[in-house]
């Protein structure tokens, strides 16, 4: 026979596990949009101005993107539960996620400049490319829970008149790679092997399964 205590127990501990928001430690409207899609409630816990959130984004002499994409993703949920606990915020999950382009080994980040970004598209031209990103939960009991999602994308030869025009919109800068897959340069994509919504910066799969894993109902 089953313990009716025992079972209040378990019950009262599982809602105790259960969150029913969490802070977003990104800028990106792309991932709130995201979260919002699959019904997370989510608060916004954004660096303040002591803090230099792009020198976590440098990169490392000979580190693989796969390694780049890990750590700068730590980096940046250590820094964000530093800020959480700073500022005295109710405790709750915290979520990062950073996402990188990789042609071969060659990392290709956020764009310096138009020079930048349209030397970054020339060379993604008519090839097949990584984009990869990854996830880590920071939870109230100090756990830490991540993942990585890498999808293959192969753009079309990009013509110059396009690519210039592309690039005099605005659009590829703060992007990795120089683009956004919900811009107009999906017109370029010729093939996606993975997941779509982890090529705009937040793979729902992954995240979802992360957060069910640290007490979140989704």
């Amino acid at each position: 026979m089953s313990d009716p205590t025992s079972a209040t127990s378990v019950a009262s501990a599982a809602s105790a596990a259960a969150f029913d928001f969490l802070y977003l430690a990104s800028q990106s409207p792309r991932r709130r949009q995201l979260l919002e899609q699959i019904g997370v409630r989510h608060e916004l816990l954004l660096p303040g101005a002591d803090e230099d959130a792009e020198a976590l984004e440098a990169v490392v002499d000979g580190e693989s993107p796969d390694d780049y994409v890990t750590r700068v993703t730590a980096a940046k949920l250590q820094a964000a539960l530093r800020r959480r606990a700073s500022r005295g915020l109710p405790p709750a999950p915290v979520l990062c996620s950073d996402t990188t382009v990789a042609l071969g080994a060659l990392i290709l980040g956020k764009p310096d400049d138009a020079d930048h970004a349209a030397a970054m598209l020339a060379r993604l031209s008519g090839r097949t490319h990584r984009v990869l990103t990854a996830v880590a939960l920071g939870l109230p009991d100090g756990r830490v829970l991540s993942d990585v999602n890498v999808s293959q994308v192969r753009f079309a030869e990009i013509g110059q008149d396009r690519l210039r025009a592309y690039v005099a919109s605005g659009e590829p800068m703060g992007k990795a790679g120089a683009y956004a897959i919900q811009s107009q340069a999906a017109a370029w994509i010729e093939h996606i092997a993975g997941s779509y919504s982890g090529i705009m910066g937040l793979p729902l799969f992954e995240t979802a399964r992360l957060l069910r894993e640290g007490g979140f109902e989704v």
